[in-house]
């Protein structure tokens, strides 16, 4: 993802840090809106990894074409299992 990153200070309630998150975004497995959610029109779900190669849930919104806004991050839960697989 080649945009600018701003960060909440909620995103780093789990521990992550800004390395762990840009990592995690730099290589995304999903990236994608979050169903069922009543304003997924702009909150967004992405999976990757942070830097021991662990996985990781992280949210977004988009603000413009060139910015988005971090406001959480969490260690992967096994809830998004299927959209991993459609993703395949």
């Amino acid at each position: 993802m080649d945009v600018d990153i701003k960060f909440c200070k909620s995103a780093f309630i789990h521990g992550y840090t800004e390395a762990d998150i840009r990592l995690a975004i730099d290589n995304a497995i999903y990236d994608g809106y979050l169903e069922g959610d009543k304003d997924a029109e702009n909150k967004r779900l992405l999976v990757g990894f942070d830097r021991k190669g662990k996985p990781m849930e992280i949210y977004y919104n988009i603000l413009d074409k060139d910015t988005v806004r971090v406001f959480h991050a969490m260690e992967y839960r096994n809830i998004h299992n299927k959209l991993l697989e459609s993703e395949e």
